[in-house]
């Protein structure tokens, strides 16, 4: 039978890069670091690690067992946060991921309302795009992803449940006040990376244009401050504005442009009460945002 400390050993080398950095995490040697993995390849049979100069780098089979390991860990600290629940929530762990302007706008609030309602409970935070912290959620390495999605959207992976928190609107960022996107089309864009600027490019294709991006930031302040200083034009979402302002900008709302924000679980109802109440915190905290 694998033995779940040495499983914990390899996820941790597997996402960290190296023994120093997992026994860091850990609050481990890194002789037992070390001492673990050989253990976990002798029960196992397999080679998992390989030398390389003074390091080690993970074989298939330790990538593969390494995959399963993030697995069995997440669902084990899913059973840890859930059976929390049966003793009532003056104690037990809640974890959260979520996406930057929602952790800079409404998770703050959320978790301030938490905090008031069950003091002992633990939160932690992880600020990521929505697809990692969907995979995060499948995982079991989080219990709520706090995620945005478009109408043209893909829809979620299957076992995931949406709880809807607000629409967020979209706007344009210029040094004045915006109608149409389509009197930009001479401007200088800023956008987000490849992945993160497909609405944008179906706002201004549905103007009829294709921008001009001149600038890739996914970092809201950076986007607002090129604005600002006059070198380019972007849109931005509400939750963004709510968080930073830079001085110097017009925003101008976008009719009919809007970003749905939801709270997101994994697997069949009912969700475990620490779940439960995160979830209810969230809720409280946008209805308070809009």
């Amino acid at each position: 039978m694998l033995d779940v400390t040495r499983l914990r050993v390899l996820e941790a080398l597997a996402r960290l890069g190296s023994v120093t950095a997992a026994a860091v995490e850990l609050h481990y040697s890194q002789p037992t670091v070390s001492h673990h993995l050989a253990r976990l390849e002798a029960e196992t049979g397999a080679q998992l690690l390989q030398r390389v100069g003074r390091g080690v780098r993970l074989t298939e089979a330790g990538r593969m067992l390494a995959d399963r390991a993030a697995e069995i860990i997440g669902r084990l600290d899913v059973a840890g946060a859930e059976l929390s629940g049966y003793v009532g929530l003056s104690s037990g762990r809640v974890r959260l991921a979520g996406f930057s302007s929602a952790i800079g706008s409404i998770v703050p609030a959320a978790l301030d309302l938490l905090a008031g309602r069950h003091p002992g409970l633990e939160v932690s935070l992880l600020d990521t795009h929505p697809p990692e912290a969907l995979e995060l959620l499948r995982a079991g390495r989080v219990d709520v992803a706090v995620v945005f999605r478009y109408d043209e959207t893909e829809p979620e992976p299957p076992g995931v449940r949406l709880h809807h928190l607000l629409d967020d609107p979209v706007h344009v960022l210029a040094r004045r006040r915006v109608r149409k996107l389509s009197t930009l089309r001479d401007e200088r864009w800023v956008a987000g990376c490849e992945r993160c600027r497909s609405h944008l490019l179906a706002l201004c294709e549905a103007e009829g244009f294709e921008p001009r991006i001149g600038f890739t930031s996914d970092d809201m302040v950076v986007m607002q401050s090129l604005v600002a200083a006059g070198l380019a034009v972007t849109t931005i979402p509400g939750l963004a504005l709510r968080a930073h302002r830079a001085p110097g900008i017009v925003a101008s709302e976008l009719s009919g442009s809007k970003r749905h924000v939801y709270a997101a679980t994994y697997g069949e109802p009912p969700d475990p009460p620490a779940t439960q109440a995160l979830l209810d915190a969230l809720a409280g905290a946008a209805g308070q945002a809009v």
